[in-house]
């Protein structure tokens, strides 16, 4: 396959972005600010990721078009289904539309396998009908097998996305750990099932590559929000460097 260009990639990228803001000090002004960079010159992202607590803000500042979504049981992805439900209350009380929970992987690592797939049931029946992201965090749960035992977990629970990571821990979204997790969805045969990249990735040559593997998995027509995001603070201002023409020549390098 051949690879797409930088420009391209930089469109499909901003259109399949989740511009995310949690820090543990955001503010209000954090917030507006986060909104207006959400509706580009060259088009608006796909969503906006913030604490439950920024949701009724963040749905106020933007047109229905940007979706609003929130954390639960972040970042630390405890077995603890009260926290998790009360956290989906609060985003779907404020008007929010998608809620991107942490799996318990700590729980998965122990054996709790269970335990964790009776929490993401739950999970799914209190967060409907808002869009359900969950998230792995592949880097803590390293082993290939894992991540897909993960994967599988989450997709039969109902997710309509499942995400690498929180972007706290020490390895965030990998292609190793993004191919597996392709993989899961295209067996699953689930073909409404999506792919969320989260964590460390800063420019569109980085994104270039989960584009041309979720491309590979899944089919060029996957390319849209409705199956891929993109979870990222950063990568916003390499996007716009590259559209605007003005990227250095640093930038265009081939990533990984």
């Amino acid at each position: 396959m051949e690879q797409r260009s930088l420009l391209t990639a930089a469109r499909q990228a901003l259109a399949c972005l989740d511009l995310t803001s949690l820090n543990e000090a955001d503010s209000a002004a954090d917030i507006a600010a986060l909104c207006a960079r959400a509706q580009t010159p060259f088009g608006p992202v796909a969503a906006v990721c913030v604490w439950p607590r920024f949701v009724a803000q963040a749905r106020a500042a933007l047109p229905p078009g940007i979706k609003v979504a929130a954390v639960a049981d972040f970042p630390d992805g405890a077995l603890d289904l009260p926290r998790a439900l009360a956290d989906i209350a609060s985003i779907a009380q404020a008007g929010g539309d998608e809620v991107d929970v942490v799996l318990p992987y700590k729980a998965l690592m122990a054996g709790q396998r269970s335990e964790v797939a009776e929490f993401l049931a739950e999970v799914r029946h209190a967060s409907r009908p808002l869009t359900l992201k969950v998230i792995l965090e592949s880097g803590e749960l390293a082993a290939p097998e894992l991540i897909r035992e993960a994967s599988r977990l989450a997709l039969a629970a109902g997710a309509d996305f499942i995400k690498t990571s929180t972007g706290k821990s020490p390895v965030s979204a990998t292609p190793e750990a993004a191919a597996a997790m392709l993989q899961e969805i295209q067996a699953s045969g689930l073909a409404h099932a999506g792919f969320k990249a989260s964590g460390g990735i800063r420019s569109v040559a980085e994104a270039r590559v989960y584009l041309d593997l979720a491309a590979q998995t899944l089919g060029e027509a996957a390319l849209q929000p409705q199956r891929l995001r993109f979870g990222a603070s950063g990568l916003l201002n390499d996007i716009l460097a590259q559209l605007s023409g003005q990227a250095p020549a640093a930038a265009s390098g081939s990533g990984y």
